[in-house]
């Protein structure tokens, strides 16, 4: 039985890196590394500001800020899409920690997929709904402040 079992191991193990070679060859490193390992991935238990946009494809990006003397200190993200999506709200949130509001206010799609070394064609929809999002909460974010 050991023998049989050591096998199956053997052959999830190969099965799971086909995969992520797969992935890799579909997107980059860089990328795949962020969708299996997001950074900065969920709801945090303190913020100042919230938005969560739900998309024409039914995809929903949320972004959590923490903002002080017009510095966003700490970013997170969560969303239910694909993991291109899950890299590109990864990567916003790397983007913008430190920086200040009006750095995201003016934010690019371009900026992000840079970032990311690129983004294959029929996953850019992702870069859209980052940015779509955090224009959103920015704006929520300046009515409130003043």
């Amino acid at each position: 039985m050991p023998q049989k079992e050591e096998s199956f191991d053997k052959f999830v193990e190969e099965l799971q890196q086909e995969i992520i070679d797969k992935e890799i060859n579909d997107f980059n490193e860089y990328i795949v590394d962020l969708f299996h390992n997001p950074k900065n991935w969920g709801k945090p238990s303190n913020f100042t500001i919230s938005h969560s946009y739900l998309s024409p494809r039914k995809k929903t990006m949320e972004f959590y800020l923490t903002i002080k003397n017009g510095i966003i200190e700490k970013a997170n993200f969560f969303t239910d899409g694909c993991g291109a999506t899950v890299a590109t709200g990864s990567q916003t949130t790397l983007l913008l920690e430190g920086k200040s509001v009006e750095y995201a206010e003016k934010l690019k799609t371009e900026d992000i997929e840079n970032a990311l070394h690129g983004l294959p064609e029929d996953h850019k929809h992702s870069l859209d709904l980052a940015v779509t999002t955090l224009r959103a909460l920015i704006e929520k974010f300046k009515k409130n402040r003043d």
